[in-house]
Parts: C-alpha cells; sequence; structure tokens
C-alpha cells in the first residue's frame, strides 16, 4: 500500500515475517496450473477469492512485506519509493478481471484485506465485496454507521473524526441522521474488524467450494484463515502468490505468478473478457455523493442459506458416523 496510510497507523512491532524471497514458476508450469485453476472455477458453485496487497503492486502502490514492502524496507531504516497516490492509483487488469468473472456468475464474492478503493473504482457492486480492513475513499457516520463514498482519499485513518456531520441527509434519505459525525472507516491495528462485512466474509468462506488467495502471505488473523474455512466440509484452498504462505501445504493449489498473468489466462480459458478500466463506473468520479453501507439485508438473506448449509453438513456428518459403526458392528459380528 502506501506509505502515507502506514504512517498514519499507530506504532505495532509485530508485524510479521517480513522480506522473504519471492519464488516463480516456470512459464510452463504456470500455464498448467491455470488451467487447472480455471477447470477448477468452471467445476464449483461457489468461488471466493481472497485479496490482499499483491493485487494492486501493478497499480503502482507497494505491498507490505514482500522483499520491497512498506513493512520490510521500514525495518532496514528505509522508504518504499512510489509514483502514485491512491487517488491517482487505477484498477489493475486483476482487478477489472474480478469484476467480469463475477458478472459472468464464476465467482460469488471478494474478501478483501486492502485499503486502497481498487475494488470500488473498479465498478464492483457492494453486495459482492467484505472491505475487513476498510476503504480510504469511504467516509463512516460514527452513529448511525453508513458509509459514503468520498471523491479524494479522506485525510486520516484510524477511524479518527473528520469534523463534518452524516451526510445522510445529502444522499436524499428519509430519515437522516441526527448528530452523527463522518469518521474514516480505515482500521488501526487495535480495531475490531467491521461487522457485517466479516460476518459475509465468514459465511461465504465456508460456503465455497474453492477459496482462492490472491497476493497475499496471510499472515493477519483473522483475515488470513478465512480461505481455510471451508476445508472441514471438503472444500479446497487456492494459493497464488510469489511468497511462500504458513498454509502452503493445506492448498490443493498454489501458483508462483504475477496476479494479472494468473487472471489473465484462467479469464481466456473460462472465455471472459476483460474490460478496461472506465471513469463512467468509477463512484469516486461521481459528481453525486453515493452510498456504500453494506445493507443488513444482504447479511441476513446469506444467513438463511449458511444456516440450512450447516444443517445439511450436520445430518451428512451424522449419517457417515452411523454408517461407519454400523460397519464395525457387521466386522464384529463376522
Amino acid at each position: 500500500m502506501s506509505c502515507n496510510y502506514a504512517e498514519g497507523l499507530s506504532a505495532y512491532e509485530n508485524k510479521g515475517i517480513l522480506g522473504v524471497p519471492e519464488n516463480f514458476d516456470t512459464e510452463e508450469v504456470v500455464n498448467q496450473k491455470c488451467k487447472q485453476l480455471a477447470n477448477l472455477i468452471k467445476d464449483s458453485k461457489h468461488v471466493v477469492f481472497h485479496t490482499g496487497a499483491g493485487l494492486s503492486t501493478s497499480a503502482g502502490i507497494p505491498d507490505f512485506r514482500g522483499p520491497k514492502g512498506v513493512w520490510t524496507l521500514e525495518e532496514k531504516g528505509e522508504k518504499p519509493t512510489f509514483n502514485i497516490s491512491f487517488d491517482e492509483a487505477k484498477p489493475t487488469k486483476s482487478h477489472m478481471a474480478l469484476k467480469a468473472l463475477i458478472q459472468h456468475g464464476y465467482v460469488q464474492y471478494i474478501v478483501s484485506q486492502n485499503i486502497d478503493g481498487l475494488h470500488l473504482k473498479s465498478g464492483l457492486d457492494r453486495k459482492y465485496l467484505a472491505e475487513l480492513h476498510g476503504n480510504i475513499f469511504i467516509e463512516q457516520c460514527q452513529k448511525c454507521r453508513r458509509q459514503f463514498i468520498s471523491q479524494t482519499t479522506v485525510a486520516t485513518v484510524g477511524q479518527k473524526l473528520l469534523g463534518r456531520p452524516c451526510r445522510s441527509a445529502e444522499v436524499g434519505q428519509s430519515r437522516s441522521c441526527r448528530g452523527g459525525i463522518m469518521q474514516d472507516n480505515v482500521l488501526d491495528w487495535e480495531h475490531d474488524l467491521p461487522e457485517r462485512d466479516l460476518d459475509m466474509a465468514f459465511m461465504h468462506s465456508t460456503l465455497a467450494d474453492v477459496n482462492i488467495t490472491l497476493g497475499t502471505t496471510l499472515q493477519i488473523v483473522p483475515s488470513g484463515n478465512l480461505p481455510l474455512k471451508n476445508l472441514k466440509h471438503g472444500g479446497k484452498l487456492v494459493i497464488c502468490n510469489l511468497q511462500p504462505t504458513k498454509h502452503d501445504k493445506k492448498a490443493f493449489l498454489n501458483i508462483s505468478s504475477y496476479i494479472d498473468i494468473i487472471l489473465e489466462k484462467v479469464c481466456k480459458r473460462l472465455g471472459v473478457e476483460i474490460p478496461e478500466y472506465s471513469e463512467d463506473c468509477d463512484p469516486t468520479k461521481n459528481d453525486n455523493i453515493s452510498e456504500w453501507t453494506l445493507p443488513q439485508e444482504y447479511v441476513k438473506e446469506l444467513d438463511k442459506q449458511f444456516k440450512e448449509y450447516q444443517k445439511t453438513f450436520a445430518k451428512s456428518n451424522k449419517n457417515t458416523l452411523i454408517n461407519k459403526k454400523l460397519i464395525k458392528k457387521r466386522k464384529r459380528s463376522e
């Protein structure tokens, strides 16, 4: 991400394992693995992508723990060099690919640790996105908790008050908030994750036939453990990252290549055209104030599906246990 964002956070010692060398699969191996991944996505009913800082490096935004990451260089007393601000940064080919994959029905949800707002700028609908660590283009009312899109990056990070009243009246709300003050919604180290986003991320990750991680070393929890939630139900984990992660051995497939290359190859095999970024689809370029609140109805709707899934899984486990006991009983009688 940006060192400006990093400098706005409070001091924190345990930033994880830093600067591990990157590995690259050969072109032939990448082609084989991308074919395998495309087939896996095609054969799955519920696909969830988990995006980290590595997704945005091709937009000119540094990551955190890579060889030239923000935290890696900070440990050496250095600062990363980058020539772009959050305001100037545009969604990458990968951001646009993810939006296209959702529109074509191949992907059901995206869970992001990124605060750079590039998923938002791509035109991705809020109903398909959980932002676990916040978004630097979002203002949130500390009273009613509604979120609104800013045309420029919010001036602070760490959920600090911005000194202006809730913007609900500006979007024509019949019941505008009284007394609420806007704040940024980017988390600091000590903050709890946003409840609705976390609930959606947890349920989608558990329901997924396959969880696919992009550009994250999976060190930050609970975000880094969410892609594993489907494993006990027979789901699969795919890790796409240049550095090794602590969960590599649990993965059905590991791909070490640039994310843009992986998603371009996967989309081509699925027959999905990746659109170019357009300011017309970017809500930060819209003169009208837009709301970014995750509606509670989405959470309730998914919760019903999740509870039915749990019942089905529990019943299946019970039947499996009964069958195992019957088999043991038969063996004893023989």
